[in-house]
């Protein structure tokens, strides 16, 4: 079969594949005749467990004297310490912040008839790679809240932030699959067009994509289970 035929023939067949669906299930982005060759996208997808976990446990209060909600803290924060190391966290696991009391009369525009005249806060924060002592501590606060200790947030979010630092361990073999799933795609539109895969002549590995495993398509800490999304293109030379 002369190579101007054999040309013909692929040009023909790689028009059904892409009224087929093959250009965007297949991961084909373009076929270029006339240099005889093909860019594929590589896919590879992986859900991993969180390894790490920064559960900031703040509690607050309020009252008319100072001194009155500076010893409310204090006494809160021994309870919190107390519930933590009840669990087996140890001093390496957990991090005191200072007690912060405002005064409410003493900011700008502040109205004087506030009954509550002071504000505090204070935090415990638990960093642990022991991810399965944090969750489970993070859904037994009853005895906290039943105590009168009035649990706040950390920024508007409740409950541990779970944190995937074994990062670097994974990339590796996500790329490689990546680079497996662009091949198979490759030598399939190769067989299908009646050519041979030649070498590559270009790659790009793309960026990692880490999201939750709730839907979001961002990473925002709240779920435990990441999930790992990376696309790769290559263009390969046929024969």
């Amino acid at each position: 079969m002369s190579s101007l035929l054999r040309l013909l023939m692929a040009l023909v067949i790689g028009a059904g594949i892409a009224a087929g669906g093959f250009f965007v299930g297949g991961g084909l982005e373009r076929f270029r005749m006339a240099d005889r060759s093909v860019t594929i996208k590589g896919l590879a997808e992986q859900a991993v467990d969180s390894d790490h976990a920064v559960w900031v446990l703040g509690f607050r209060r309020a009252g008319p004297e100072f001194g009155a909600v500076q010893q409310a803290l204090s006494a809160d924060r021994e309870r919190v310490l107390a519930f933590l190391r009840e669990r087996g966290f140890t001093g390496e696991e957990l991090e005191i912040r200072p007690l912060q009391v405002q005064d409410l009369y003493a900011r700008e525009y502040a109205q004087g008839n506030q009954p509550l005249r002071f504000n505090g806060t204070g935090q415990v924060l638990v960093k642990s790679a022991r991810v399965d002592a944090v969750e489970q501590a993070a859904l037994a606060l009853d005895p906290l809240i039943q105590a009168g200790i009035q649990i706040g947030t950390d920024n508007g979010m409740a409950g541990p932030r779970y944190q995937l630092r074994g990062f670097n361990d994974l990339k590796g073999p996500l790329l490689a699959e990546a680079t497996r799933n662009a091949r198979e795609q490759a030598e399939k539109f190769a067989a299908e067009a009646g050519a041979r895969l030649g070498p590559l002549r270009s790659a790009n590995q793309g960026v990692i994509r880490i999201s939750g495993d709730d839907g979001s398509d961002f990473d925002d800490g709240r779920s435990r289970t990441k999930r790992l999304r990376v696309v790769s293109t290559f263009e390969y030379e046929l024969r």
